[in-house]
């Protein structure tokens, strides 16, 4: 680990968290194109970046801030870092964090999260953050040892509704229940709905789409064009 944990929690705190991923397909799923991506967030000031994929965590090493790194992997409802080889192997990359999914969902390799994360602690010294989706999971990847609560999937297992932005609810809900700090993540569209995870009692706030999700963000000015004159912008 580059820094110590507790560096690395007091340069996220108030801070935000980029998230530089590209879907498969897509012209910017390149570990270069994203470490560039990256970059650019620090020199805007982003206090963290997150990353998905080895490649890409091992070509931004040279960042200045911490990393939290994953590896979506597999066809199953557990896809986030879904084992503890995935685990390690982020860890291996170089990432100061390590995202895996955090919820109650049995993991394709069989272990509990409390043995995915007792076991890479093992073999890394490094922090572990549990992608969330509901008040349950984060309460359960608290007693698991996580070092971060995260929100990511909140309104896709299942457990609460797919709201159209932040899941204020949930942050709040998890500051009230547990003592781990919270990085509010998913359908964060907005500075101010950044600025509202905040008050909400996250620590940190992760935004990706919003800022490098470049389709995405076409189709919002588009669809908002379309509505305003009537019909299909740019036809």
């Amino acid at each position: 680990m580059r820094f110590e944990a507790t560096d690395i929690l007091g340069r996220l705190q108030g801070g935000l968290i980029v998230s530089c991923q590209a879907y498969p397909g897509e012209p910017m799923r390149d570990p270069g194109t994203m470490a560039q991506i990256a970059r650019a967030a620090v020199i805007g000031g982003a206090a963290g970046i997150r990353l998905q994929g080895i490649a890409d965590i091992r070509e931004a090493a040279d960042l200045e801030v911490p990393v939290v790194g994953l590896w979506k992997d597999g066809d199953s409802d557990v896809f986030i870092t879904p084992t503890l080889e995935h685990a390690r192997a982020v860890a291996d990359a170089g990432a100061d964090i390590v995202a895996i999914d955090g919820t109650r969902r049995p993991r394709p390799d069989g272990l509990t999260l409390a043995e995915t994360i007792a076991g890479l602690r093992e073999s890394h010294d490094v922090l572990v953050m549990a992608d969330c989706g509901s008040l349950e999971d984060a309460i359960e990847a608290e007693a698991a040892g996580a070092d971060i609560l995260g929100t990511t999937l909140s309104g896709y297992t299942g457990e609460r509704p797919k709201t159209p932005g932040p899941d204020f609810e949930l942050i709040g809900q998890i500051a009230k229940r547990c003592a781990r700090p919270i990085c509010a993540e998913g359908r964060i569209h907005s500075p101010a709905d950044a600025a509202a995870a905040c008050a909400a009692g996250a620590l940190t706030v992760c935004v990706g789409t919003a800022i490098t999700h470049p389709s995405t963000i076409t189709s919002w000015f588009v669809q908002a064009l379309g509505a305003a004159t009537g019909g299909e912008a740019g036809s």
